[in-house]
């Protein structure tokens, strides 16, 4: 299942790469189609450079993530009813924790991401002014498929954000603001940003102890 999320934040990653709205910007279903497909043409032969590079490969991420993936609103949706309750600089802290936790975590699923493995499903009319969802299909190793949706809302700018991610009907924003709720309750707000403030580097550290320790 790790692998599947992975991929599934892989192709998030690649969703967000679109460029700045425009009058003609295309359509998030359009956006993920054709990012899916330069997807698998930028990562070809440079596997391995990014594998042996934890680092790199995280300010890859860092690059191409942060101006698309709309993490203040991505995280106010996982605080839930603590957000009401958290000081402004406590929400700044835990949206920054929280990417950073997210990214390593699932980093080397960007590696792992094939052409032709992401299929984008006709839209059934979700688009509004304000909100979408892309449908996808990602076939796994063994030929099935799994359902992967990808919700999208529009800022003030006009630009289109990625902010969730659906498996198989289970979205990772309320995932994770079920864990995060049981943590806040048992040990507080601020004891939860310490340590996904530590976690990345954790992560980054663990993925070059692996990289080290492979032949």
């Amino acid at each position: 299942m790790m692998r599947i999320v992975g991929l599934a934040f892989a192709l998030l990653l690649a969703v967000v790469t679109a460029a700045p709205a425009r009058a003609d910007t295309p359509t998030p279903d359009q956006v993920v189609q054709g990012i899916a497909d330069d997807l698998g043409k930028a990562i070809d032969g440079h596997q391995a450079e990014l594998k042996g590079d934890p680092e790199k490969l995280i300010k890859v991420i860092d690059k191409i993530l942060l101006p698309r993936f709309d993490i203040d609103y991505a995280s106010i949706l996982v605080l839930g009813q603590n957000a009401r309750t958290a000081t402004p600089e406590q929400r700044e802290r835990f949206a920054k924790a929280f990417y950073n936790s997210i990214t390593h975590r699932y980093a080397e699923g960007l590696l792992n991401y094939t052409r032709g493995r992401v299929r984008v499903l006709p839209s059934k009319g979700e688009l509004s002014d304000k909100r979408s969802i892309v449908r996808t299909e990602v076939v796994l190793d063994d030929g099935k498929t799994l359902a992967v949706d990808y919700a999208f809302r529009k800022t003030k700018a006009g630009d289109w954000k990625a902010y969730d991610v659906i498996i198989e009907g289970i979205s990772y924003i309320t995932n994770y603001r079920n864990q995060v709720g049981a943590e806040i309750q048992k040990s507080g707000l601020d004891a939860l940003i310490t340590r996904l403030e530590t976690q990345g580097d954790k992560l980054l550290e663990s993925m070059e102890q692996a990289q080290k320790g492979s032949p």
